[in-house]
């Protein structure tokens, strides 16, 4: 009997997790970073860059879910959506979804990526390339919003750790070019780590986002993969009234959207704020 193979996460120093493998689909060194798509038994077809995992076939939508539908319903007019990174075509799966929305722009900065995951990860995107309202674009965030001549309703960061490629989607250059590509009235969320984890990201992340935002916050959902606890959300905006929605607001906008989500629903939108005191201690030091 042959011995099943072990890949192990190093995200964080001292300790972390291992999967096994079933079967590597792919592995090889992008022009940006080290790529590798392999099967597990218990989280179906996984993903990782850099020795870190990105996304798993069986929890992946509860991240997209709430990356996606918390902005998007949260602001109720979405026209235009601009999506940073997202090349496993998940985030453009669920933005796509929303029917009101006039043009998707996704920017990522590694076009093996989006290569790879049409062939070997299709259930992400199940399609959504091929919507008519969508644009990829190949650049560097932080070069593509310092540039860009549009305006969004809504910006999604679907950024890696802030190490290698993601890092530079940590800094004030990145987050002011997102200030100034967004309509009045815009929202701009962001992956921002597990927070008992990775602290000082979080804290680090609303510093900078405030020098331009009125108001920043976090906002929360439990992503096995992610391991450590809650995985935090940034959110900015300069409306603190669509941080505050109700329940019945974001319900009847759930509604009319015809939405069918799998983790996602009102009452988690509004309880999702919530955040433990001990991030909340962190963030008024």
């Amino acid at each position: 009997m042959t011995e099943k193979k072990t890949w192990f996460e190093t995200l964080h120093d001292g300790f972390g997790q291992y999967f096994s493998v079933d079967n590597v689909l792919y592995h090889n060194q992008t022009d940006h970073q080290d790529l590798i798509i392999f099967e597990n038994t218990a989280l179906g077809r996984v993903m990782a860059l850099d020795g870190v995992v990105q996304t798993t076939e069986r929890d992946e939508f509860i991240y997209h879910e709430m990356l996606t539908n918390v902005p998007l319903l949260a602001h109720g007019n979405a026209k235009r959506v601009l999506i940073i990174g997202g090349g496993d075509g998940a985030m453009l799966r669920e933005v796509a979804r929303h029917q009101s929305v006039e043009q998707i722009t996704m920017v990522e900065i590694d076009a093996a990526v989006v290569d790879f995951c049409k062939q070997y990860l299709p259930n992400h995107s199940a399609g959504a390339y091929d919507d008519p309202r969508f644009t990829l674009v190949i650049d560097d965030g932080v070069n593509y919003v310092r540039h860009c001549q549009q305006q969004f309703d809504v910006i999604i960061s679907d950024c890696t750790d802030p190490i290698g490629p993601g890092e530079s989607l940590f800094t004030s250059d990145f987050y002011q070019g997102c200030y100034n590509a967004l309509n009045e009235g815009g929202i701009f969320v962001a992956q921002n780590g597990v927070c008992f984890l990775q602290q000082d990201e979080a804290v680090n992340s609303h510093r900078k986002l405030s020098n331009y935002f009125t108001d920043v916050s976090f906002y929360q959902a439990a992503v096995p993969t992610y391991y450590g606890g809650i995985m935090t959300f940034a959110w900015a905006s300069n409306n603190p009234a669509l941080r505050q929605s109700d329940v019945a607001t974001i319900q009847a906008r759930y509604d009319a959207a015809g939405l069918n989500c799998r983790y996602y629903n009102p009452a988690i939108h509004a309880g999702s704020f919530a955040l433990p005191q001990y991030l909340l201690n962190a963030l008024q030091r």
